[in-house]
């Protein structure tokens, strides 16, 4: 059940970030820099919690989530039909700021490595 359960996830992300690539969320809030990062499906498979991450800024983000559960009908609906299954889930979307942090982790890194490299030089 457990595997279940993680393959519908991943199925449901997989969809939700094609339509959101592919701007068939027509929601202005919703931008092509939207990512989502993992989908979690309770074990009765009433709900999915998407977990939903962009390198821009967190208003952004917060606005993107904004729009995607505005569109969580629409997204439904589109699921049911690629994903033929008895019940959909119902979506839930969230804000995880875990890649913009890590991208600007990356960013401080590389800069520190960058003065390491310079004073060297010196």
């Amino acid at each position: 059940m457990e595997h279940r359960l993680e393959r519908l996830g991943t199925l449901i992300q997989e969809i939700t970030g094609k339509l959101i690539v592919e701007g068939k969320i027509k929601d202005p809030r919703v931008h092509p820099f939207l990512s989502v990062t993992r989908v979690e499906v309770s074990k009765d498979l009433t709900w999915a919690d998407a977990y939903v991450s962009t390198f821009r800024s967190e208003s952004n983000l917060d606005k993107g989530v904004a729009g995607l559960q505005s569109a969580a009908g629409f997204i439904q609906t589109q699921l049911a039909r690629e994903m033929h299954i008895r019940q959909t889930p119902k979506l839930r979307f969230h804000a995880d700021v875990n890649l913009k942090d890590a991208f600007e982790l990356i960013q401080k890194i590389d800069e520190i490595a960058a003065e390491t490299a310079e004073s060297k030089k010196a």
